[in-house]
């Protein structure tokens, strides 16, 4: 039986109602990273043995964040531990708390004031949160990933003062669909500033309509490059933002 887009529509409404879309929860605006020193194969010939040598490896983990010579070097490790986690979903407890440490030693290296910095506009994909959920709220709960199946997250962010987040989905299998955020930044200080998000627009299928209120979330910029940018929301999530190329 052929299902429509408008008689679906009014479930998608009702399964996300109860995780609406909360800005302070979703605002898209990392353990640590292991060092291998493979030891050279080492051929020692026993005199007891002659010519039977035998081979000597070695691997040794190095945790010490101090072994990286840099912000780049934190960076790639960032990446490579976030990449196809679905935004964070896929990582263990252990992993979250690797990609946390590698987030704290890199803003270290942080430009003073990067809320002024102009490498902040752009399009960025929302490859990671420390609380998953986040990005997308009720879409992205427990509940809404049984019926939606995410296709990327988007953050763009609009010079002078415009930001605009979108999770693109696939509804039940066969609908497509976005749900977007519209909203007004502002300076609070050199590193935090403050959003203020029109009510989110649902489009499936081909219908397309608004629903809830207006939001505020309040962020704080803690390192930004040209690969990426590291945000930390009020109550402590942790963001990882990828420049779009």
């Amino acid at each position: 039986m052929a299902v429509s887009a408008t008689s679906v529509a009014p479930l998608l409404a009702k399964v996300v109602s109860s995780g609406r879309i909360e800005p302070s929860k979703s605002k898209f605006l990392a353990p640590s990273s292991i060092s291998s020193i493979s030891c050279q194969s080492t051929l020692i010939s026993s005199r007891f043995h002659r010519r039977k040598p035998f081979v000597i490896q070695a691997s040794v983990s190095i945790s010490d964040p101090q072994v990286r010579t840099g912000p780049d070097d934190l960076v790639a490790s960032i990446l490579s531990k976030v990449t196809g986690s679905d935004g964070g979903v896929l990582l263990t407890e252990g992993k979250h708390k690797e990609v946390a440490e590698l987030a704290q030693e890199l803003q270290k290296y942080c430009v003073n004031e990067p809320v002024k910095c102009p490498l902040i506009f752009g399009d960025w994909d929302v490859v990671y949160c420390s609380v998953p959920t986040s990005p997308g709220g009720g879409y992205r709960s427990a509940v809404g990933r049984i019926f939606f199946k995410t296709k990327e997250m988007i953050q763009g962010v609009e010079a002078p003062d415009t930001i605009r987040n979108k999770v693109s989905f696939s509804a039940l299998g066969f609908l497509d669909g976005q749900v977007s955020l519209t909203g007004k930044l502002k300076a609070l200080d050199d590193k935090w500033i403050k959003v203020v998000f029109e009510p989110p627009e649902l489009k499936v299928g081909g219908l397309e309509f608004r629903y809830g209120g207006e939001s505020e979330v309040q962020l704080q910029i803690t390192y930004i490059d040209d690969k990426i940018r590291l945000g930390k929301g009020s109550r402590g999530s942790l963001f990882v933002f990828q420049r779009r190329v």
